[in-house]
């Protein structure tokens, strides 16, 4: 499994990865080019924004870089046999 994902049209080391963005970027600003595309934050406040797909592909590729520890959005759902455990 490589570490190394593209984004956008960029290649970047998964490690680098800080916060993905579950909703598209609005700012309302007149002329904004990252209207409607997804961030990815890196490393030293740095951001790309893509499409949907390269931001599910993103998803997928940390996750199995993770060891498949986390399925994704909507994954963190109680099962009701642990509600007993809930504070």
């Amino acid at each position: 499994m490589s570490n190394i994902c593209q984004f956008d049209d960029k290649h970047i080391p998964l490690y680098r990865v800080i916060w993905v963005s579950n909703l598209p970027h609005y700012c309302g600003e007149e002329g904004c080019e990252a209207e409607g595309r997804y961030e990815v934050r890196l490393e030293q406040n740095e951001s790309l924004f893509g499409t949907l797909q390269e931001r599910d592909s993103l998803l997928k590729a940390l996750s199995q870089w993770n060891g498949g520890i986390d399925d994704g959005p909507g994954d963190d759902e109680i099962d009701e046999d642990d509600e007993d455990e809930l504070p």
